[in-house]
């Protein structure tokens, strides 16, 4: 494997490889210490052109729980405001000495230009509203580690799908493991064309309360999604897991979010502090995808230190 970039093109066996690896890493990183030396003398360079929490965070500690050093990069202070160019950037810390980069950028298709230009192995963190491979993965670890596997289950996915880069990673990681993916939004919210989509549709969240696994997602103001329904209410009322609805699912179905939450807007409060709710389990989870994608593309080898 010499990049992550997307997950369209991962078979089921692909999958199951990686998830199988993050278990190990979940294991490792309920040690006592909490590290392995698989990637000593390698060096993880983070270069995020959008804001982000929990991926950035996630990708930083996953490093250095396999001993790699690291280097950040912030788009407001560096040399992208005096007019560089982003393949001069990529260029430049490549000759810093990163062996590896884990990007995050707006723009469609800017992680694949990056591997072109620099020859590194690069781990996609999100591009536009296209893919995030690593959030999709660690949202299977996340449902096989309560149900066992994903072959056979529903999963809805409500929300802002149109301008969703986790749902187009979900419906086809989910669905290369077996699920069944249904797409739960106001139309203008849904893609504009779902052919070849291994997906169903359902027009409002209350079709789809028998299923195992509700994803939420939020309403991508910064991308336009706010601007194409009329109100927050009207959304809450078809679209939202309030209490009520919360208390219809089926005992054993499991509320998913990837952050950040709109508490109020796609979840209840109440909702996403319930132990059903898996957000933090995702978080953590997090940490094991990224130290397994990361130690395929580097070639560490584990140690029991």
């Amino acid at each position: 494997m010499k990049h992550f970039l997307n997950t369209d093109d991962m078979t089921r066996e692909d999958l199951e490889s990686l998830l199988d690896l993050s278990e190990e890493f979940v294991e490792v990183l309920d040690r006592t210490i909490p590290k392995v030396p698989a990637l000593r003398g390698k060096t993880v360079a983070m270069l995020f052109f959008e804001p982000s929490t929990r991926t950035r965070l996630s990708f930083e500690r996953a490093a250095k729980a396999l001993s790699a050093d690291t280097m950040s990069f912030s788009p407001s202070t560096s040399s992208l405001s005096k007019g560089e160019s982003l393949k001069d950037t990529a260029l430049t810390i490549k000759a810093m000495g990163a062996d590896a980069l884990v990007v995050r950028h707006k723009s469609t298709g800017a992680q694949w230009r990056i591997a072109d230009w620099t020859g590194l192995p690069v781990l996609n963190a999100g591009d536009g509203a296209h893919q995030h491979p690593t959030q999709a993965l660690l949202d299977a670890l996340t449902i096989r580690q309560h149900f066992g596997t994903l072959d056979g289950l529903r999963i809805a996915i409500v929300g802002d799908i149109r301008h969703s880069r986790v749902a187009r990673s979900d419906i086809s990681t989910f669905s290369a493991l077996g699920a069944e993916v249904t797409l739960v939004a106001p139309s203008t919210l849904l893609p504009v064309d779902l052919e070849g989509w291994p997906v169903k549709v359902a027009g409002s969240i209350d079709d789809v309360l028998d299923v195992d696994v509700i994803y939420l997602l939020r309403i991508q103001a910064e991308r336009g999604g706010a601007s194409v329904f009329p109100s927050l209410p009207e959304y809450v009322s078809r679209f939202g897991m309030t209490r009520e609805r919360f208390g219809r699912l089926q005992e054993n179905a499991i509320v998913m979010h990837p952050g950040p939450m709109n508490r109020g807007v796609e979840i209840a409060p109440e909702v996403a502090d319930h132990p059903r709710a898996r957000i933090l389990e995702q978080v953590s989870n997090g940490v094991a995808v990224r130290m397994a994608v990361l130690f395929r593309l580097l070639g560490g080898e584990v140690h029991d230190d």
